[in-house]
């Protein structure tokens, strides 16, 4: 095997371990970076905050940190100008990201791997995207309640029959029927905080199954 041969298989992923070229049609099957690039920008601010824990650890050194940092602002620029080379032989978007960071400022790009997995960043990409998310969707259900309430005011001495068990039954006020739907929102908007205090948990750290060896701190993380 030559060293040219050697310095590929050494840059794949799980592909690196055979010596025959994987066909496209395995590379299309076993790949993420077509739908997980939306993970993209997560991906990036978990990496800065575990390189900045790594410096703070003194497991990198100050300069990997600057470097670090430096390359991983021109990947940012680059994926939110849509100039970003996506690559499927790089299978996702972490490793996706970290090659080209490593092709930017080097070794302190190899080193901000220290003391992580690829299952930890999975799994810690996938809870910031679904945290932000319900950020969002939290929000427009406030704009939404916002709407509804404005309007109730403007409507609370409209008339209009109240219904049950689609028979008339007591007379309402069309304002306050949209309080109803005030209440169904609180409710929504209550059962998303519950779930965002279940994704809101760190798995960075758990590396490849039980941890790692490196003093890490996943308190500041």
């Amino acid at each position: 095997m030559t060293e040219q041969q050697k310095d590929t298989r050494e840059n794949k992923a799980w592909s690196g371990r055979f010596t025959e070229p994987v066909s496209d049609l395995v590379k299309r099957y076993t790949a993420s970076v077509s739908f997980d690039q939306r993970l993209a920008l997560h991906d990036i601010r978990r990496s800065l905050a575990h390189a900045r824990m790594l410096a703070r650890q003194n497991i990198i050194g100050t300069q990997d940190l600057a470097d670090i940092e430096r390359g991983m602002a021109q990947v940012e620029a680059e994926i939110s100008r849509g100039e970003f080379a996506w690559h499927l032989d790089d299978e996702d978007v972490h490793l996706n990201i970290e090659k080209r960071l490593t092709a930017l400022v080097g070794d302190a790009g190899k080193r901000l791997h220290t003391g992580r997995s690829r299952n930890d960043q999975v799994a810690t990409d996938i809870r910031l995207w679904l945290r932000d998310a319900v950020d969002h969707i939290d929000g427009l259900l406030r704009d939404y309640i916002v709407v509804l309430l404005t309007l109730a005011e403007q409507q609370a001495a409209t008339p209009m029959p109240g219904f049950t068990h689609l028979q008339v039954a007591q007379p309402i006020t069309f304002g306050h029927h949209l309080l109803a739907y005030v209440e169904m929102a609180q409710r929504d908007r209550e059962r998303l905080r519950d779930c965002r205090k279940r994704i809101n948990r760190l798995p960075l750290g758990a590396a490849a199954l039980a941890g790692t060896t490196f003093p890490i701190d996943r308190e500041f993380v």
